[in-house]
């Protein structure tokens, strides 16, 4: 549950003050427009962890995005507060393959 209010966390501030993440998108060369879709999946991500089916293939899903997101934030020069996003980035893969290997366990047996 924590991991997906990480996601929905990211897409509500995402969603509510988009030019921060804008300004990092255009500055290694991607269209600022990116940010809804992303913004969007990361909702719908955090959304299905918590109700969804196929909790242990979306947390596989989610931990290889976490890890390709984080070559976005190694901006060693430009910005050093970056690589510790992209260490935490890691953590959540990593929280996200244990959950891709364990299942959800008892919150979600519900369905």
């Amino acid at each position: 549950m924590l991991i997906a209010i990480l996601f929905v966390g990211g897409a509500v501030q995402t969603l509510t003050d988009p030019a921060q993440v804008q300004g990092m998108l255009s500055g290694i060369g991607l269209l600022p427009a990116l940010v809804w879709p992303v913004a969007l999946f990361n909702l719908a991500a955090g959304l299905a962890l918590l109700l969804g089916p196929r909790v242990r293939t979306l947390a596989l899903v989610l931990a290889v995005y976490c890890i390709g997101t984080s070559w976005f934030h190694w901006q060693l020069r430009a910005d050093p507060w970056q690589v510790t996003i992209v260490l935490k980035n890691w953590a959540i893969a990593g929280g996200l393959l244990i959950l891709a290997a364990q299942g959800p366990g008892r919150w979600v047996r519900w369905r």
